[in-house]
């Protein structure tokens, strides 16, 4: 095998006749060169050849380098999940630097749970502890994939903890970090089914208030929050990549990329999807108990504003609800509504008809250099080849191009920010699974006040944590 790769090696040089030597062309970052020196002269000696191993460096300026990232254990699978779905061109920002912390961060958001975190972090420093052992041991598949990305798995395994603590969850069960039982801060009288704050205005000081573990509203309240955190959270990602691609524009120098593809792509963005951002936080920071009272209406439903500005931009009431949340609402959405319909045409004509003016102007002064070298004799003519070469522009190709670029941006604007309501999914189904195992099998059998009964029970909870809230619930969010 070792001898095939190597015949399949050269096979790749390229071979001169006259001197009778295999030549190879290939990049190497600049701080390797000397190793690279020090490899073709120990191969010389060690071969004991009488004709050396030559390596030269040479210069070249009309080639794209490919990209090369370095890496390191802690890096490399992160950089390996990035480069599934693209790599960067050369010289481009590598986003393996921001997916280092993003990616375990959505993943605790999915699988917050400060146990559940807890049992994967002591898992994964045990692959840790015995890293030289595993190397050099055959595992087999699905532990070798949880060897690969054990570094990957600790971030995971703190966000989840982290978030778990944000959540107020331990297998389910809520924790009161401020000495007394926060629900004693909450009225709830007999017959009342939602839990409203008392008059003194308490606010728990870390995380989610473990007094909505129980509540009639429980679930309304998870499921309102976690939706609104999973938009905020995949508004702000998404931002981040069109701002990465303005800088790469930036740095390349490509006006054009700019000005007519990262500017409208971030005007479009924040005028629909920012602005619900906006409006969660403001619906967020208002009391809406006074607003039903004197309306009589129900409280505004963000969905609802955010599909009537396109269907009905002129008209804020619904159905038995208004949908103003502050004053000129109407005014300000239908401006928004402007500019972002604004953008789409900036992002799909300029930038093929202003390359398609670049290419005439480049076609009509090689022309005229070619006449010049025609007349100075063949040596100007010569040097036009080599430095001003024209490149071949399809119009049609380069428009064809655009309008399908254009057409996933819009689309896969509002396609993507649903998308990430999986956070908001996933996490609430985690939630839901955790307290049913723990309520339902549990707490039922220590309910039995048997021996017997508790530990099958505890067994139960136990295969069942693991296999379905451990294994596929943490595949699930990982995927």
């Amino acid at each position: 095998l070792k001898e095939k790769s190597i015949f399949h090696t050269l096979n790749l040089f390229r071979y001169n006749l006259s001197a009778k030597t295999f030549i190879a062309e290939g990049w190497c970052p600049d701080d390797e060169l000397e190793k690279v020196t020090y490899a073709t002269q120990m191969a010389t000696q060690r071969s004991g050849s009488a004709f050396p191993v030559v390596f030269k460096a040479v210069p070249t300026t009309k080639e794209t380098p490919p990209t090369y990232f370095r890496t390191n254990k802690f890096t490399q699978a992160h950089q390996e999940i990035v480069d599934a779905y693209g790599v960067a061109q050369y010289q481009e920002i590598n986003p393996t630097v921001f997916s280092i912390i993003t990616f375990p961060f959505l993943f605790g958001v999915m699988f917050g749970d400060v146990g559940h975190g807890i049992m994967m972090l002591l898992f994964v420093l045990f692959l840790i502890a015995r890293e030289k052992a595993f190397m050099k041991e055959g595992l087999n598949e699905m532990v070798q994939t949880c060897f690969d990305g054990r570094y990957i798995i600790v971030l995971m395994s703190l966000f989840s903890i982290y978030c778990g603590f944000m959540y107020n969850e331990c297998f389910s069960v809520p924790m009161a970090f401020n000495g007394f039982p926060a629900s004693s801060q909450y009225d709830l009288t007999p017959g009342q089914t939602h839990m409203t704050l008392n008059d003194e205005g308490y606010r728990y000081p870390f995380g989610v208030d473990p007094a909505w573990k129980g509540a009639e509203n429980e679930l309304y309240y998870y499921n309102s929050l976690k939706m609104k955190m999973s938009v905020l959270m995949g508004v702000i990602q998404m931002m981040l990549g069109i701002i990465l691609s303005g800088l790469n524009a930036r740095f390349a120098k490509k006006p054009y990329d700019f000005w007519f593809q990262f500017v409208p792509q971030a005007v479009f963005m924040m005028s629909i999807f920012g602005y619900l951002c906006l409006l969660i936080l403001a619906k967020w920071l208002m009391t809406w108990d006074d607003v039903i009272e004197d309306t009589n209406k129900a409280v505004p439903s963000l969905l609802s504003t955010l599909v009537n500005m396109f269907l009905s931009p002129t008209s804020l009431s619904g159905d038995g609800a208004s949908e103003e949340i502050y004053g000129a609402q109407e005014g300000i959405q239908i401006f928004l509504l402007v500019i972002a319909l604004l953008c789409v045409p900036l992002m799909l004509f300029p930038k093929p008809f202003l390359l398609r003016r670049d290419h005439m102007e480049r076609k009509g002064y090689g022309h005229l250099i070619e006449e010049g070298g025609e007349e100075d004799g063949e040596g100007g003519f010569e040097r036009f080849e080599e430095d001003h070469v024209v490149e071949e522009f399809e119009f049609q190709e380069v428009m064809i191009h655009q309008i399908i670029h254009t057409i996933e941006f819009v689309l896969g604007a509002i396609s993507n920010t649903a998308s990430y309501l999986r956070l908001w999914a996933l996490s609430l189904a985690h939630s839901e699974l955790s307290t049913v195992f723990w309520e339902k099998i549990l707490v039922g059998a220590l309910e039995m006040h048997s021996i017997p009964s508790m530990v099958i029970g505890f067994a139960v909870w136990g295969v069942l944590n693991f296999a379905v809230l451990m294994v596929m619930e943490s595949l699930s969010a990982f995927l």
